[in-house]
């Protein structure tokens, strides 16, 4: 996947167009087994047992959105593969049970290859249990009609500001540790619907949001001025 070409609103948009229900769970570094599979809880001077989402979508036959899979530890994703095979169970240890998957059950996971870190990466014997579809951003028609909806401004506009994306993920030799993506047009085409300048909008929301050094910020600027139309 890409950073910033809307992974998130794809997937959900997507689900929505199934009789399943979808739960979205993001997956930081200190992610453990039991936040996906479900604890032990005190509640009420009891203990309790939780589900947790990977749980409640194996129960419910539920779409489980795991974003930034990478980013959990290892040995927390492997719980996932009792699921992803012919098996379509899920172990929950601390129960002494093992749960079939209901029917409409489906998990699906993002991340972003080579993000930040090249040591980011799923274990070979996860990936081998999912299809693999590759996001990037998409045709420069596509995209306008997706900033221009979301944002809720012109097609015009929004041509302007994929136009701009394009020419900054098109720098040769650019020290951008990101482009600009999707997301950063939309905003920017947001803060021109609530009536900024064009330009400020993208100063704003573009460009220092990629980056805080002085010469590239005036160099990005630049672009942006010789790419926008003018008022």
């Amino acid at each position: 996947m890409t950073p910033g070409s809307r992974t998130v609103a794809t997937s959900c948009t997507c689900s929505t167009r199934s009789p399943s229900a979808t739960t979205i769970r993001t997956c930081p570094a200190a992610s453990t087994s039991a936040d996906l599979v479900g604890r032990f809880l005190l509640k009420g001077g009891e203990t309790v047992w939780v589900d947790g989402p990977l749980t409640r979508a194996v129960r419910e036959g539920a779409i489980c959105y795991l974003d930034e899979v990478v980013e959990a530890r290892q040995d927390t994703i492997v719980v996932i593969h009792p699921l992803a095979d012919h098996r379509r169970e899920l172990p929950v240890d601390r129960l002494g049970a093992s749960l079939p998957a209901a029917p409409g059950f489906q998990l699906v996971m993002s991340y972003n290859p080579g993000y930040q870190s090249v040591l980011k990466t799923l274990k070979e014997s996860t990936r081998q249990r999912f299809v693999a579809i590759e996001l990037g951003f998409p045709p420069v028609e596509i995209e306008t009609e997706v900033v221009a909806h979301e944002a809720e401004i012109d097609t015009d506009t929004a041509l302007a500001l994929v136009r701009l994306g394009h020419a900054i993920r098109d720098l040769e030799g650019s020290p951008l540790g990101e482009v600009a993506s999707t997301r950063m047009l939309i905003l920017a085409g947001g803060l021109f619907a609530e009536g900024l300048d064009l330009r400020r909008a993208v100063q704003a929301a573009v460009v220092q949001a990629l980056s805080d050094d002085p010469d590239i910020v005036r160099a990005l600027g630049e672009l942006a001025d010789a790419v926008l139309p003018r008022t």
